[in-house]
């Protein structure tokens, strides 16, 4: 089965949880007609193959890019310009100006995507009164998340296929509980932690080419690039 097929099972099955404290709601994009169909077209594009990819795995998806278009650190204008048409309000994510940045610092989206897999920790959208909720704003909402989380990212390197040899973290305080998911259930053998896509496109914008390239540095060295 090829990687983009066992992405597209693990994403479509993947289950919403019990009701979460505090107010806190989780949601599929990967169930909705419109961003599921989005997520085919791009993993059957950029994911054929069945090799294993290297990842990099953010926070939770947020609901202007992955929550539109299915696909991770992409918003529709992304999308559009990786080859996937779509009539979805052209309104740009941070994250995915500054990781489409890195992509074609490293080829673009053919040469990358055979290479490396861009996800989260956590698959499903939190939103709380309407907006972006990330799994550890909250201990009630890490706790009551934290099997679930254990859960994707083990299916994630075995049934998806993820390298094991090393894995690169989106986010420092991220990188917190990566490191504990990692020491908890021994996936990787390296994980290199990077300042969050977003976090560098709000305060640090001005080193936009001095931070792509940093990911760059790290992508080819664990790519063996």
């Amino acid at each position: 089965m090829s990687f983009a097929n066992r992405l597209l099972r693990f994403l479509t099955e993947f289950p919403l949880p019990p009701a979460l404290p505090e107010g806190v709601e989780a949601f599929s994009p990967y169930q909705e007609p419109g961003p599921r169909e989005l997520l085919t077209q791009f993993a059957q594009r950029y994911y054929t193959g069945e090799q294993p990819r290297i990842a990099l795995l953010g926070i939770n998806p947020g609901r202007l890019g992955n929550g539109r278009t299915g696909v991770a650190f992409t918003d529709p204008a992304a999308l559009a310009a990786w080859g996937i048409p779509n009539d979805l309000p052209r309104r740009r994510e941070p994250s995915s100006e500054f990781v489409q940045a890195v992509v074609g610092a490293l080829g673009g989206p053919a040469a990358f995507y055979q290479r490396f897999f861009l996800g989260s920790l956590y698959p499903l959208v939190l939103l709380k009164d309407g907006r972006n909720y990330n799994f550890y704003d909250s201990p009630a909402v890490t706790e009551a998340l934290w099997p679930g989380i254990r859960e994707a990212v083990r299916r994630q390197v075995t049934e998806v296929g993820l390298a094991r040899h090393a894995a690169v973290c989106l986010g420092r305080r991220n990188g917190l509980y990566f490191q504990r998911l990692n020491e908890e259930l021994q996936l990787f053998d390296q994980l290199h932690i990077l300042d969050h896509p977003r976090f560098l496109m709000q305060y640090k914008r001005k080193d936009l080419a001095e931070n792509v390239a940093r990911y760059v540095e790290v992508l080819q060295q664990v790519g063996g690039m």
